[in-house]
This record gives C-alpha cells, sequence and structure tokens, in this order.
C-alpha cells in the first residue's frame, strides 16, 4: 500500500529533482524530521499529487506566492522545478508580472532577478 508519504516523496522527486531530495533528506535530522514529513505529506503527497491542475499551473502559482509574499529563498529552487513541471520563462515572466501589479513592483523586481540568475546558471538565455 502506498502512503502519502511514498506519494510525496515520489512528486517531489519528479518536481524538484533527486540530487536535490537527496540532499534535503541527508541534511534532515530528529529536530527537523517532523517538519519535513509534514512537508513531504501535506505539500508534496496532497496538493502536488493532486492533477485537478497541471504541475506546470502550480509551478507558476507557487513562484508568484512565493514572490508576493515576499518568499525568494525558494525561489531559485522552484524555477529549476520549472525543467520538470514545464512552465517556461516566458510564462514565468507573466507570473512575475503579476506579483508586480497584485502584490508589489519590489517583490517582483526581486523574483525576477533570482529567476535571471537561475536560468543563467541553468545555462538557460532570456
Amino acid at each position: 500500500m502506498t502512503t502519502r508519504f511514498d506519494t510525496g516523496m515520489a512528486v517531489r522527486r519528479d518536481v524538484l529533482g533527486a540530487a536535490h531530495v537527496d540532499r534535503a533528506e541527508a541534511g534532515k535530522s530528529a529536530f527537523d524530521e517532523p517538519f519535513q514529513s509534514l512537508i513531504t505529506e501535506g505539500a508534496w503527497g496532497t496538493l502536488w499529487a493532486d492533477d485537478t491542475i497541471s504541475r506546470r499551473d502550480r509551478s507558476l502559482l507557487t513562484l508568484t506566492l512565493l514572490a508576493a509574499m515576499g518568499n525568494f529563498e525558494e525561489i531559485p529552487m522552484h524555477i529549476r522545478a520549472t525543467q520538470n513541471t514545464g512552465a517556461n520563462p516566458e510564462e514565468v515572466m507573466q507570473a512575475f508580472m503579476h506579483v508586480a501589479v497584485y502584490a508589489g513592483v519590489p517583490k517582483a523586481n526581486h523574483a525576477i532577478k533570482l529567476a535571471k540568475e537561475t536560468y543563467k546558471e541553468l545555462g538557460i538565455d532570456l
């Protein structure tokens, strides 16, 4: 029987890549293990595993929300994930333009800066 944790781990690997998940798992301790289980089961095993909307759309929603809330630390990780979810740079830019209008230009500007840096690291010319 597949558990929500198992489903979440599989989806997490599909979206973020095995290397990223392996690094996160290797850095896990007894202290943060309950948190890691929570996000694996909840975010990945429930939300991202649901096929009502595509992973591409989830990527765009996630990037938009991260930028709008000022949670910039995870934007590069989710930009890298777009290579697995199918969201392209033009779509990401449109998402960040929505952030500019609805959440503020400074937040969008910083998110765009992080996206450009990450795309450059990935060898993607913009």
